[in-house]
């Protein structure tokens, strides 16, 4: 089996590649998916066509072909490809590309694709080094990263480069690069006589989760694990359960999947969908989540979003953490899963969290540090009385309903403020309507005072 070498077209040999390097492709026509960036009249086709490079960064999950992408970029306008991993790399490499770029502008006229792989892993001061040779043309810089590129790369990195989402292959983007891996003789497998069944077939498209390069690995590993059969090589359902045993979906815990999957849980357990949150939880676990990361999340959920419009909420939320803790895994998760169908069905209240973001907000502005009220301290003796410490406190258990109608128990110089406004759903209902009638006992014994002087 033979290959083209990417940029210099020369014959070599690739059997001792991966799959997936096999695959890489260097023309526009031979690269799979992304074409809300690469169809007839999008910006990328258009930059590829006319050959006016721009710096680019690509975002976007792994095996969407981002290097791919670079590597064919650089092929099709005829630059000169220089890689550099963020991982390895650090400044003494990124000098001897940006050197060897100068060089081949200056001397030959030809452009250079400085390629950083997981750019984001850079830090500030390494990616500021690209700066006067994006600036001056030297290089053409196209980083490539699954972390949002607004929170870790630099403004003035970002200002100069234009970002691209990429986004995970649909089934039949999928399917297509199948067929290329498995049939085509010049660059896949296509000499190997290979039966795969359709049934087989769509379990490792579904396995890929959208990562054209764990496909190709799934197909390089169901290949290695096939039976000879009559001078074919059969995927066979052995061959497939002990393939999926180790393969997990998507879920990249610390990056942007991660988040973006806690945070669909969140919402649709805010927005009373038990199935969105659900499907959620089970995505989560399914890509390899620890459950008890979700029932700490779970908990936060119970206070921040249902609150006291069903106080049973935590309670639900803590029981199913401590049954998780001693069941384990994975009978414990379906403890979880009732907290969080429970919540999600709940009736929502967000006043205590605003409530307490708004009296956090008040101390943290509050020019002073306004002193206790006489009438709140304690004064355990002599001394601290006759100083007026708790002088005129009105014991609430002595008064009419059990409540000092008029007391105030915040600082004079906040009297009257509203922290906690009950909503009118679940059990904040009551609250409300208990709070709104000692407020109205309250005014009738200022009234009453006003009176009197």
């Amino acid at each position: 089996m033979s290959g083209y070498d990417l940029f210099e077209g020369k014959k070599s040999s690739n059997l001792w590649q991966p799959l997936a390097a096999r695959l890489r492709p260097n023309k526009l026509d031979q690269y799979i998916g992304q074409q809300h960036l690469l169809g007839a009249g999008q910006l990328l086709h258009s930059m590829i066509a006319t050959g006016r490079l721009h710096s680019l960064v690509l975002w976007g999950p792994p095996g969407v072909g981002k290097t791919s992408l670079a590597q064919m970029i650089s092929s099709e306008c005829s630059a000169h490809f220089i890689s550099i991993s963020a991982v390895l790399g650090g400044v003494k490499e990124i000098r001897e590309a940006v050197s060897k770029a100068k060089y081949l502008k200056d001397s030959k006229g030809v452009q250079t694709v400085l390629f950083v792989d997981e750019v984001h892993r850079l830090n500030k001061g390494q990616q500021d080094l690209f700066l006067p040779f994006v600036e001056n043309g030297t290089i053409v810089f196209i980083g490539a990263t699954t972390e949002n590129p607004s929170f870790e790369l630099n403004n003035a990195l970002l200002s100069r480069a234009r970002v691209y989402v990429l986004k995970r292959l649909n089934h039949e983007e999928l399917s297509t690069l199948m067929d290329i891996a498995l049939y085509d003789s010049e660059r896949g497998l296509g000499n190997e006589n290979i039966d795969l069944p359709d049934n087989h077939r769509q379990t490792l498209i579904n396995a890929s989760d959208g990562d054209a390069r764990r496909l190709l690995n799934l197909i390089e590993i169901a290949f290695d694990l096939a039976e000879s059969v009559n001078g074919k090589r059969v995927i066979n359902d052995s061959s497939i359960e002990v393939l999926l045993q180790s393969s997990l979906k998507q879920f990249d815990k610390g990056g942007d999947i991660f988040y973006e999957q806690i945070s669909a849980l969140h919402k649709s357990v805010r927005g009373s969908s038990p199935d969105g949150a659900l499907y959620w939880m089970a995505r989560m676990l399914d890509g390899g989540c620890d459950p008890l990361y979700i029932a700490r999340r779970v908990v936060r959920m119970a206070s921040e979003d249902i609150g006291n419009a069903d106080p049973r909420a935590l309670r639900i939320s803590l029981d199913a953490w401590e049954a998780l803790e001693k069941l384990g895994s994975p009978e414990g998760e379906l403890c979880l899963s009732q907290a969080i169908a429970y919540l999600a069905s709940a009736p929502k209240s967000n006043a205590v969290y605003k409530a307490y973001n708004k009296v956090s907000k008040c101390v943290k502005e509050s020019p002073d540090s306004y002193d206790v009220p006489m009438h709140l301290r304690n004064a355990p003796s002599a001394m601290l009385k006759e100083m007026d410490y708790g002088e005129s406190y009105r014991y609430a258990h002595d008064e009419v309903e059990a409540y000092a109608a008029g007391e105030c128990y915040l600082p004079e110089e906040i009297s009257g403020s509203i922290f906690y406004e009950p909503v009118p759903r679940g059990l904040e209902i009551k609250i409300g309507d208990k709070l709104e009638y000692l407020r109205k006992l309250d005014l009738e014994s200022s009234n009453k005072r006003k009176r009197k002087k």
